[in-house]
């Protein structure tokens, strides 16, 4: 691909994510790490890049639904808390999973998460 579709895709890509994360709260990496991959990227660069498009995503999102008073701010600080935890720890344990070994648990955590959302009354 050149670098210009690149850069085309990879804005579509962000505006459909952006949708999608501000709709649903999922934050978008289920999206944005498979394009990445399908670009070339290697697993912990991906994570890492989409992580930096989430933060930007998110920013906006929550100023979104801050208009709409959809915002508990003391659930969402406790659950960061919790959540800059486990980032430190699960950006570790990337770095020790191979590419091809990311992508099996990646799909594996999708499917997962499809099947219970699909099958919780």
């Amino acid at each position: 691909m050149s670098a210009h579709l690149n850069l085309i895709l990879m804005v579509v890509f962000g505006i459909l994510v952006g949708v999608g994360a501000s709709f649903t709260g999922l934050g978008g990496g289920f999206l944005m790490i498979p394009l990445l991959l399908f670009m070339g990227y290697p697993a912990q660069k991906a994570v890492g890049t989409s992580f930096m498009a989430i933060l930007i995503i998110s920013i906006s999102a929550l100023v979104a639904h801050n208009k709409l008073a959809n915002v508990d701010y003391r659930a969402g600080i406790l659950l960061g808390i919790g959540g800059v935890i486990g980032a430190q720890v699960g950006a570790r344990m990337v770095e020790h999973v191979s590419t091809a070994g990311f992508k099996r648990i990646f799909a594996l955590v999708l499917i997962g998460l499809a099947f219970y959302i699909f099958f919780k009354k």
